[in-house]
């Protein structure tokens, strides 16, 4: 999928240039500060407060370069052309678990994307690959580190 580009929501498409700005203005800007204010300390070849500002504008810039690239090549799912009862990436699909009657709902997004604590899950994760390509009534045996999962799929949407 890296070499194809990764898919995400027109939301995570958003927040990934949302925070790609951030690192070309703010943090930039701040760096740069650090940068001077270190340099205002005199001779730069020992001091270490110099050196952790560049590393950390190092680090800024091939963060910027990443998501650069990450955004140039990944593609905005099209939630009006894809099936609506088949668990695909973009799908919110909400399952049962079959042995203790729990009922969750997860947003099958790309790694990018996932947040578990906002019920977004990767479709790479362990969940996410057991419940893809599934339809409502599908029962799923997903094999995890502490067992295996038993989830019956009660409602798919986008």
């Amino acid at each position: 999928m890296a070499t194809d580009g990764t898919y995400l929501t027109q939301e995570g498409y958003e927040k990934l240039m949302k925070e790609l700005e951030s690192l070309k203005t703010d943090k930039r800007r701040k760096l740069s500060k650090a940068i001077g204010e270190a340099r205002s300390h005199g001779d730069i070849s020992e001091n270490a407060e110099y050196d952790a500002a560049k590393e950390a504008q190092g680090l800024n810039e091939k963060k910027i370069s990443e998501l650069e690239h990450k955004l140039a090549t990944s593609k905005i799912l099209d939630d009006e052309h894809m099936s609506k009862d088949e668990v695909l990436i973009g799908a919110t699909v909400k399952v049962k678990d079959v042995k203790t009657g729990e009922e969750m709902e997860y947003m099958l997004v790309s790694e990018d994307e996932a947040d578990f604590a906002a019920n977004k899950i990767s479709v790479t994760s362990p969940v996410g690959t057991g419940l893809m390509n599934l339809k409502v009534g599908d029962v799923a045996e997903i094999a995890i580190p502490a067992g295996t999962l038993k989830y019956k799929v009660l409602k798919i949407s986008r």
